[in-house]
């Protein structure tokens, strides 16, 4: 698939993009559920981002040795599975996005995107894990079955692929104030196809998002706890210096996103790239058939497929 193109529709459009890449979208049942019928039966949903493009073709990405990317061998069932045991990225690493593979597992707070019928109601994320290997995010979608103490057997079922298209990270300065959008479009499943599923987790077929990184060294509100400070991004000082006292500040640059335990707002804005911000998304021409799947392509069978391909609950 490719991480399309884009144009601006407008002459005076205020946009700038910072970052070019392809999105996935998976969501995995609630424990003991064979297969998800509805949003009811969703207990997580996640986002992998893959950068490819950008202002800039060299990141600054958390140390290897650190985080959830920096544990040993033994210790994967922990990282797996989100033990609150791990500690946030920290350290520095460039990395050339136009030349190696960065992958960033994301995990949203609620069980969906935010809803573009409420634009004014931010929902809560976190970048799990940052990597440069297949294999770990593979692992982070499969499924497991442990024991409890209280409960038994348990059994949690591998995560299914939801969708798949291509987003920007970008500057809007339609005022003295700049920020910063996440966008994206589909292109799984095809606009044409079911997609029951997409619209119960509010994952429209083109959505436009503020995004907005939240200061570590800032306590969180009774509306967003956030993550154990042991888990929390630990930046560098460039980075960490943007946000001064401020709570939160833009997703300027995306490198903040290049560290786990990076929390961050996505708060509705349009499901009308073009009408809002003057700039059309595309997604690579072609058909839209299972064999230009680079989800399909990257993560074989990890996850099954059918509500990526069908919009049809699994």
């Amino acid at each position: 698939m490719g991480q399309g193109q884009e144009h601006k529709t407008r002459p005076q459009s205020q946009v700038e993009i910072q970052e070019r890449g392809e999105i996935f979208f998976f969501y995995r049942p609630k424990v003991g559920k064979e297969e998800a019928h509805s949003s009811d039966d969703v207990q997580r949903l996640y986002l992998v981002l893959r950068p490819e493009s950008g202002e800039r073709s060299v990141e600054q990405k958390q140390d290897p040795e650190s985080g959830k990317e920096g544990a040993k061998k033994e210790e994967s069932d922990s990282v797996k599975h989100g033990s609150g045991s791990s500690e946030g990225g920290h350290g520095s690493k460039l990395v050339n996005i136009e030349k190696e593979l960065l992958l960033r597992f994301i995990v949203m707070g609620r069980k969906s995107l935010p809803d573009p019928r409420k634009k004014s109601r931010p929902y809560w994320g976190f970048v799990e894990m940052v990597t440069t290997k297949v294999e770990d995010v593979k692992v982070a979608l499969a499924g497991e079955e442990y024991d409890t103490s209280t409960r038994g057997h348990r059994r949690n079922l591998p995560a299914r692929a939801v969708g798949e298209g291509v987003y920007r990270i970008l500057r809007h300065s339609p005022g003295k104030k700049t920020h910063t959008h996440l966008i994206y479009k589909l292109e799984f499943p095809p606009e044409d196809k079911e997609n029951e599923t997409q619209e119960s987790l509010n994952i429209e077929h083109e959505g436009s998002f503020l995004i907005q990184i939240k200061n570590p060294d800032q306590h969180g509100t009774s509306q967003f706890r956030g993550l154990q400070n042991k888990r929390k991004a630990v930046f560098p000082a460039h980075l960490q210096g943007q946000f001064g006292q401020k709570r939160y500040c833009p997703a300027d640059p995306p490198d903040f996103l290049n560290y786990e335990g990076c929390e961050f707002l996505l708060i509705s804005a349009s499901d009308d790239i073009e009408e809002e911000l003057g700039l059309e998304l595309k997604t690579d021409e072609g058909e839209a058939d299972e064999s230009c799947s680079d989800l399909i392509k990257t993560f074989g069978e990890t996850a099954p497929t059918s509500a990526l391909l069908r919009g049809t609950w699994v």
